[in-house]
C-alpha cells in the first residue's frame, strides 16, 4: 500500500486531514488509514490504495501547509544510501556566494547563482562564469570563508549520524567545491565526496576548474552508480534544493526537496518546508543519533 507521512501544526491536523482526504478523493485516491505514529506523535501516517507519490506529496503539502511530507509507492523504510546536495541543503550557505564576498563580488555572483538554482541558466555555463570572476583571489580566502561563514544546516549532523547508525552509506555530491565539501564531509561523517575542484596557481585562484563539472546529470549518475554497487533493490534517499538536483531527486526512492526551488519541488515525492533536517529523521521513523562529541 502506498504510504505518506506528514509533520504539520498539531492543532490543525484534523482539519487539514479532512481537506487532504477530500483533495485526494477528487483524484480518485481514497485514504485507507490515517494514524499518528506511536514512536512519534508528531508524524501522521496515511495509507492509500493508489496514487502517484509526487502528486500525493503535493496535495498533502497544500492541505497541511506549512508541513514536511514524504510519499512513497510502498511502506516507508530506512534507506541504505543517502546522496545529498551540499549548498543550501547540508549547509545553510552557497559557498561560491560567500567566497565571492571576499573578492567584493557577492551581489554579482549571488545573482547568477540564484538564476542557476531556479533553472533559468545552464548550470555548467553559470558555474564557469562565476568561477572566472574569482580569478586572482588568494586561496587563503577559502580557509577564512570556511571558518567564518560556512555552517551546517540545523539537524544535518543528526541526520547523517542517524542514517549511518542504521547501516546507510552517505555520499555528499555538490556543484560546489572540494575545498569546502571535504571539510563539511569530515565534520559530519559522510563516506564519500563528489565535487568540483578549483584550479590554484601560486596560492591564487586561476578562474578555472580542474576536471569534469559536477552538474545535474553527474549528480544523478553518482546516485545510479552507488545504487548499483549496493544492489539494485537498495532504497535510496536524495536531498537537494535547486534545479541541478532535480534529476537526482527524481531518480531516488525518497527524493526530498529541502526548502527548495520550484524545479526541485516539482519532481520530489518529499519536501521539507516547515522544519529542518531532523524532519527527515522523523519522516523515516528513525530514532535520532546525536553527533559524537
Amino acid at each position: 500500500m502506498p504510504t505518506a507521512r506528514v509533520i504539520a501544526e498539531p492543532a490543525r491536523l484534523e482539519a487539514s486531514l479532512e481537506q487532504a482526504t477530500a483533495a485526494l478523493a477528487r483524484r480518485g485516491w481514497a485514504v485507507a488509514v490515517a494514524e499518528l505514529l506511536e514512536h512519534d506523535g508528531a508524524v501522521l501516517q496515511i495509507g492509500l490504495p493508489a496514487g502517484d507519490a509526487v502528486a500525493v506529496r503535493e496535495v498533502l503539502s497544500q492541505a497541511f501547509a506549512p508541513c514536511d511530507a514524504l510519499a512513497a509507492a510502498g511502506p516507508i523504510e530506512p534507506p541504505q544510501l543517502l546522496v545529498s546536495d551540499m549548498d543550501s541543503t547540508i549547509i545553510g550557505q552557497e559557498c561560491i556566494d560567500e567566497l565571492a564576498d571576499y573578492a567584493g563580488l557577492k551581489p554579482q555572483i549571488a545573482a547568477i547563482t540564484e538564476r542557476a538554482m531556479q533553472g533559468e541558466l545552464d548550470f555548467k555555463a553559470a558555474l564557469r562564469e562565476r568561477v572566472a570572476l574569482l580569478a586572482g583571489l588568494e586561496e587563503a580566502a577559502i580557509t577564512a570563508c570556511l571558518a567564518e561563514r560556512i555552517r551546517p544546516t540545523a539537524g544535518a549532523g543528526e541526520l547523517v549520524q542517524t542514517l549511518k547508525a542504521n547501516g546507510c552509506r552517505t555520499v555528499l555530491v555538490t556543484g560546489g567545491f572540494h575545498h569546502f565539501a571535504d571539510a563539511v564531509a569530515d565534520q559530519l561523517g559522510f563516506d564519500r565526496v563528489v565535487a568540483n575542484r578549483l584550479a590554484v596557481t601560486d596560492g591564487r585562484l586561476t578562474g578555472q576548474l580542474v576536471g569534469r563539472i559536477i552538474g545535474a546529470s553527474a549528480k544523478a549518475a553518482v546516485l545510479v552508480e552507488e545504487r548499483r554497487q549496493l544492489g539494485a533493490d537498495s532504497i535510496v534517499l536524495a536531498l537537494g534544493d535547486g534545479a541541478n538536483d532535480a534529476q537526482m531527486l527524481k531518480e531516488a526512492d525518497y527524493g526530498i526537496a529541502y526548502h527548495a526551488k520550484p524545479a526541485a519541488r516539482q519532481v520530489a515525492n518529499g519536501a521539507i518546508d516547515r522544519g529542518d533536517l531532523t524532519s527527515v529523521v522523523q519522516l523515516l521513523g528513525l530514532s535520532p543519533t546525536n553527533m559524537p562529541t
